[in-house]
């Protein structure tokens, strides 16, 4: 151990009663480094796991990327577009696609004796991954998706059974307009599921495929587009941007228009709001690393201070400036150290505890999920690490220079 390393881990344990001041500055500073670090992990882990629950439910809804109709009839309404055996081979020819999926959404009513609700119907067949809802079935089980025969059974909301006053078992009346009449169907719920994402749990309704395209007379070709689910999200943009290339502005032999959109498109309030979270984390780490650094910075110069009569004996005896800063700039990175290990184990150790056990639950009406999500994102934290290091090294390192000692003599008279 060098003779700087040395004197440095000795003021690091001093306990002498004669240090009143600099004991006490070292826990603040030391406290500072904790909080610090462990805010920063905690908030970096609830943002990251926010935007994930929140994404995966609205992908859930939607998929990574929609192939839709660009065509509209005189309502407005998008036609439905020819989903053939043919153009579902376009698109999974892109490597990263993993799953592709027809559907058709509907406007609706449902109706019951004392009240009604606006609603989209979506209609799925065989081909379809219903295992978005059932993670977040609440009762009952899911409806059969055909696209061969009608099951007459449907998927809704608890949102929507609470408005209504249904229930699983029980059978409700749809109302559909056509082009120039009102076509009625009853169905039965066989299941109610519960995402909390009111933006979808007020308006989704789940059936079969075939219904719906026999509501409107659609061949069995016809869907209102195709779901598509790719391998990595980061890759959405580049993936979307080569099916666009393939896809966009072909026209089927009905006359409607191919259109390529991603999610991001698709719902863009939604993810506008999770992309401002990222400002939020960023001044959250930015004021976090500022706290620690000037507790850092203040407690190094009070232990200076306090051993000045020392740094003026270390100066009689020969020691060079950069030895004296050397001391220091040691003492501070143990301090620095032991401060980032405790703020690592407490931020870690509280973002597993409310991972595994949800402590701290949310309003669902408003934060779309009950409890407090967390994510482990290693990358981020290692990150938050590093920079803490190379912070508090810069702190340092500067704030050794601040002390300077002209005449030994006056250094170690001083009181």
């Amino acid at each position: 151990m060098s003779l700087e390393g040395f004197i440095a881990k000795r003021i690091y344990s001093d306990s002498d009663e004669k240090h009143k001041v600099s004991r006490p500055a070292i826990r603040i500073a030391m406290l500072g480094i904790i909080i610090g670090l462990a805010v920063m992990i905690i908030s970096i882990g609830v943002v990251m796991g926010f935007k994930r629950e929140v994404s995966q439910k609205v992908i859930g809804f939607g998929s990574h990327i929609q192939v839709l109709s660009l065509t509209q009839n005189q309502n407005r309404e998008l036609l439905p577009i020819l989903t053939s055996d043919s153009l579902e081979k376009v698109i999974r020819a892109e490597k990263e696609v993993v799953h592709v999926q027809r559907y058709v959404n509907k406007l609706g009513m449902l109706k019951t004796n004392d009240d009604f609700r606006g609603v989209q119907f979506k209609g799925v067949g065989e081909d379809y991954d219903l295992s978005f809802f059932k993670q977040y079935l609440k009762e009952g089980e899911l409806p059969k998706c055909s696209s061969e025969e009608a099951s007459n059974e449907v998927l809704i909301s608890r949102q929507i059974a609470t408005d209504l006053g249904l229930e699983v078992g029980k059978k409700v009346f749809a109302y559909f307009i056509g082009n120039n009449d009102i076509r009625a169907r009853r169905f039965t719920i066989t299941g109610i599921y519960e995402t909390n994402l009111t933006e979808y749990d007020r308006s989704t309704v789940v059936t079969d495929i075939y219904t719906m395209r026999k509501l409107y007379n659609w061949e069995t070709e016809m869907s209102s587009g195709f779901e598509i689910t790719i391998r990595d999200f980061d890759k959405l943009p580049e993936v979307t941007d080569r099916l666009v290339d393939k896809i966009n502005h072909r026209t089927d032999k009905y006359g409607c228009t191919y259109g390529v959109f991603h999610i991001k498109e698709l719902a863009p309030n939604i993810f506008s709001w999770l992309g401002v979270l990222d400002m939020n984390v960023v001044m959250i780490l930015v004021l976090m690393i500022c706290v620690a650094s000037f507790t850092v910075m203040s407690g190094l110069l009070i232990i200076m201070l306090e051993r000045i009569n020392m740094i003026g004996l270390l100066k009689a005896m020969g020691a060079t400036d950069n030895s004296v800063r050397g001391v220091f700039s040691r003492f501070s990175l143990m301090l620095v150290g032991r401060g980032m290990i405790w703020g690592n184990i407490i931020g870690l150790a509280l973002c597993l505890l409310q991972q595994k056990l949800h402590i701290v639950h949310l309003d669902a009406s408003v934060y779309y999920v009950d409890s407090v999500p967390v994510e482990f994102n290693w990358w981020l934290i290692l990150a938050v690490n590093v920079i803490t290091i190379i912070i508090s090294a810069v702190v340092i390192y500067g704030s050794s220079f601040m002390m300077g000692i002209g005449k030994p003599a006056k250094a170690i008279r001083f009181d």
